[in-house]
């Protein structure tokens, strides 16, 4: 199990958000940051961290990726309004991997020819496929559009594994419970454990030490896993120095 660091963007701001409020008027906000992405990017190759992830939601976060990814090349993936047309600038400008939902999830349905495509732009190796999702029916379904649109898309074993020839790791966001530093999504992440062969990172609802060391345990220490609003870097009780030392 490892760490995966995160900056997530919001209008052109480091923040931490709901993920169940955002939509076309904002979000509800946990944290905004006086900080550029370039510090928190700096802050993470100091510590030695590998595999974290910048995402950005809406407009205006370009400029704040590309300082990002100049103050540690190599070390962080991008996501965020990626395809097939513009994943390969993020690769030169430095990110390891990009990461792609709405270019391949779009109206509720799966675009194949699109993840072809995106596949054959980056690489495999440089490809991460979110399957940031929420529960309706007794069943997880990959959502878009801020999060607020379901697709028809499962998560479950058959797609995950199909999915996997196409990409190098998943990054996951437990969209009910994302912000909310109300504890993890247990039952998602009982089944991911089972179902993913490749890296995958979990997101959503970590609020302390224990939850973390509850996905160790759930996962046999194969889940990775992202801390955002609980972290003291973005005003929560969860000590950065505490977490890289587990």
């Amino acid at each position: 199990m490892e760490f995966r660091p995160c900056i997530d963007l919001h209008e052109g701001k480091v923040k931490q958000i709901v993920g169940g409020t955002l939509n076309d008027s904002g979000a509800e906000e946990n944290f905004v940051s006086v900080k550029g992405a370039a510090y928190y990017a700096a802050l993470y190759k100091e510590a030695g961290l590998t595999g974290g992830h910048i995402i950005a939601l809406g407009s205006g976060n370009k400029d704040q990726i590309e300082k990002a990814l100049k103050a540690y090349p190599g070390g962080l993936q991008v996501g965020g309004g990626v395809n097939a047309d513009n994943g390969k600038w993020y690769i030169d400008k430095g990110a390891s991997h990009v990461i792609v939902t709405s270019y391949i999830f779009r109206d509720g349905a799966f675009y194949l020819d699109h993840l072809k495509k995106m596949t054959e732009a980056v690489g495999k190796d440089h490809l991460v496929i979110d399957l940031s999702c929420r529960k309706k029916d007794g069943k997880y379904y990959v959502v878009t559009n801020k999060w607020q649109t379901f697709t028809r898309f499962e998560v479950n074993e058959e797609n995950i594994n199909y999915l996997s020839s196409f990409c190098d790791e998943f990054l996951v966001h437990a969209v009910d419970v994302e912000g909310l530093r109300s504890g993890i999504n247990e039952e998602l992440i009982q089944k991911l454990s089972e179902w993913v062969k490749i890296p995958c990172t979990y997101a959503g609802g970590i609020g302390s030490i224990d939850d973390i060391k509850r996905i160790d345990e759930m996962s046999d220490g194969r889940m990775n896993y992202t801390v955002g609003s609980a972290l003291d870097l973005f005003g929560g009780n969860i000590k950065f120095d505490q977490v890289i030392k587990l």
